[in-house]
């Protein structure tokens, strides 16, 4: 069996990006100077959230990816799902602090969900047909 190369590239990739939005909520602690908490700070809710829900969702997206990698899904899905997944977070980044409803937010709110959802109906299918 081969190593699960292509989640790996996902993981680290995500990691990254996680560890890049932790960092801009302690970035407005300090500037907001706010420990715990929000405090009345707009700019530290809108970052600790979009932190939050990314952090929320990665583990489920990142999970269903490693077990389709190691049912033997196919490289190139693998690809287009968890690049999909990662555009859908920097996306919904984006609109985050934008005025909803945003095409921004939208977009990486639906994508995110399709890559869950798709994958999940993908393990499915490999469960019965493999």
């Amino acid at each position: 069996m081969q190593p699960p190369t292509t989640i790996a590239l996902y993981g680290a990739l995500n990691a990254l990006y996680n560890i890049f939005l932790a960092s801009r909520v302690s970035n407005s602690r300090m500037r907001e100077k706010v420990s715990v908490g929000m405090g009345t700070s707009r700019p530290l809710e809108i970052a600790s959230r979009t932190h939050g829900n990314n952090a929320e969702y990665l583990p489920l997206a990142l999970v269903l990816l490693l077990i389709a990698e190691l049912m033997g899904g196919h490289s190139a899905a693998l690809h287009a799902l968890g690049g999909g997944f990662l555009v859908a977070r920097v996306l919904h980044a984006i609109g985050m602090p934008r005025k909803a409803p945003n095409f921004f937010r939208f977009t990486g709110t639906a994508v995110t969900w399709t890559v869950i959802a798709g994958t999940a109906v993908w393990l499915l299918v490999l469960r019965f047909t493999t």
